[in-house]
């Protein structure tokens, strides 16, 4: 049998690339290497307790929620409210008018400081006004736009000059985050703690827009796990074949056919590559093309990838508690980013970091101790946790039914360092690491915000970003793409050439999900994965 388009990853962009070529009529056969689909947006229940992997929360962004309008689903979500606290400091985010708020915790913890907050707020009002033209509509790209002629006229037309001018405006804040707060302080420990929960040279105003994005967050009844269940649910009643535990091995694209496995090849029309950039070049069977120029193509872009790293990664924590929700409840919203110190953390998550990653030149060239180097990432870790921010999702507090009665489940994470877990596990003290971060984390938190935390745990366990490359097959455990860091982004990096970010250099092969502006990850997944869709929906003699 040939396939119209076979997809290859079953996370949230194949799905929903799968999900609109099923809705087109298209046969297709989706194949994810892991057990189960969705990827990095999932849920689990364990003892009893659910809890979610990957993203804590969903932005809607003007695109989710007419995805899911569009296939005719529905999915019950609840309004997820953030707090933002630090030290002893906790506030709630529910309206655009709490950024006062948030204007009033940064002057009364940074007093010296007053002057130049109230230009950093107005920086963010600006940024939330750009907000609200990018995403304030819902995404055309979902709309039957020949039909709905009231949308086409009185929503997008006048829309569009608005969005091509505050794209120019966007444009202009393309600096790493932590220099464009220069512009307004000197204050280190201010600049820290609106940015250092971002990820490394993260764009001004990816980062100047969260406080926007706190404000769209919703929360599926269930757990995240709920929304790709909803989409695998309608693909498998449209006649999607999912194979889980089948991984692409080889494509043949010239004969358009695919290895998975011990089985017959699998022949396609069209391909969606949804998972790793990187894996895609690399299971591509260069030796078989016969074109001389295409065959360069894919070895130009197999070079330009190889040393391309994947977006920052996370350190996470699963904790099962004897605590009652109210304990939590009365300190803070179900999704909390929280940090213990005020003082944030200056040259740890920079400078110090680099040093501590130079130091395996020395570690391998034995002028540095073994026990020397473990000394040193140890200590690291340890400044790390009690100054970075900690983003804990607390899923009982969004629905009372995800933990048994009296008990809570929290989700602690922070964002970690790819290389510095690589170089702990090369040096062979990889458990014990895990262990350290957990006993780090948790003393930082019963020591500040959670006195009651370290004597009622129930269960405990952790992944590192190698626990995320392994299940995931993403560059470095990325959870955001590729990183900022990179000289050059080998990816479409901006919202309005995001149709061309579907192409790829291999005939009648698509991909999706690769991303690296605002929003990241969920809502862009979904929008590439229906351009990916539409353009293989074309190329088979349909009508997108």
């Amino acid at each position: 049998m040939t396939y119209d388009v076979l997809v290859v990853g079953g996370g949230i962009a194949g799905l929903s690339a799968a999900a609109f070529c099923a809705q087109a009529g298209k046969s297709v056969l989706l194949c994810e290497k892991s057990e189960t689909t969705g990827g990095l947006i999932n849920s689990f229940t364990r003892n009893g307790f659910t809890f979610d992997t990957g993203i804590r929360a969903i932005e809607d962004s003007g695109i989710v929620l007419p995805m899911l309008k569009s296939l005719g689903l529905e999915v019950d979500f609840i309004k997820s409210y953030v707090s933002l606290g630090v030290g002893d400091r906790v506030i709630s985010i529910q309206t655009p008018e709490d950024l006062l708020v948030y204007g009033q915790m940064l002057e009364d913890l940074y007093p010296g400081s007053k002057a130049d907050v109230e230009p950093i707020l107005e920086d963010i009002r600006m940024v939330m006004k750009y907000m609200d033209v990018l995403y304030g509509i819902e995404n055309p790209i979902f709309k039957d736009l020949p039909r709905d002629t009231d949308f086409l006229f009185k929503t997008l037309f006048p829309w569009l000059g608005r969005f091509l001018f505050t794209i120019g405006k966007i444009n202009r804040m393309n600096e790493p985050a932590e220099a464009h707060l220069r512009k307004f302080t000197q204050n280190r420990s201010l600049i820290d703690i609106i940015s250092q929960h971002f990820f490394r040279r993260t764009p001004a105003f990816f980062a100047m827009s969260y406080f926007s994005l706190y404000l769209d967050y919703l929360y599926p009844r269930g757990g995240t796990g709920a929304l790709p269940a909803a989409l695998a649910k309608y693909c498998e009643a449209h006649g999607v074949n999912i194979h889980t535990k089948t991984a692409v091995t080889e494509i043949h694209p010239e004969q358009h056919l695919a290895h998975a496995g011990t089985d017959a090849p699998i022949s396609y029309r069209q391909l969606i590559w949804t998972a790793d950039q990187k894996a895609l070049y690399d299971v591509v069977n260069v030796d078989g093309i016969q074109r001389d120029a295409l065959r360069n193509r894919v070895l130009a872009r197999r070079t330009l990838l190889r040393d391309k790293k994947g977006g920052d990664s996370i350190f996470a924590m699963y904790l099962s508690l004897d605590l009652d929700p109210s304990y939590f409840r009365a300190i803070s919203n179900g999704h909390f980013f929280y940090t213990p110190s005020s003082k944030g953390m200056g040259s740890i998550f920079h400078e110090d970091l680099d040093t501590l990653l130079a130091g395996e030149k020395d570690f391998k060239a034995g002028t540095l101790a073994p026990s020397g180097y473990r000394e040193k990432i140890q200590s690291w870790l340890q400044r790390y946790f009690a100054r970075t921010t900690y983003e804990i999702a607390i899923p009982v507090l969004r629905d009372d039914a995800l933990a048994p009665a009296g008990k809570t489940g929290i989700m602690v994470s922070v964002l970690m360092e790819y290389e510095v877990f690589r170089i702990i596990r090369d040096m062979g003290w990889y458990e014990a690491s895990k262990t350290l971060c957990e006993n780090c984390m948790i003393q930082a938190l019963t020591e500040t915000i959670y006195p009651r935390l370290q004597d009622s745990i129930l269960d405990r366990f952790s992944y590192s970003p190698l626990s995320i490359e392994r299940v995931t097959g993403s560059s470095q455990g990325a959870i955001t793409g590729w990183a900022f860091t990179n000289d050059g982004i080998p990816a479409i990096s901006s919202i309005v050439s995001v149709t061309r970010s579907v192409h790829t250099v291999l005939p009648d092969v698509s991909q999706a999900g690769q991303w690296a502006y605002s929003p990241s990850g969920l809502p862009i997944s979904i929008l590439t994965g229906k351009l990916a869709a539409d353009r293989a929906v074309k190329r088979t003699g349909g009508k997108a």
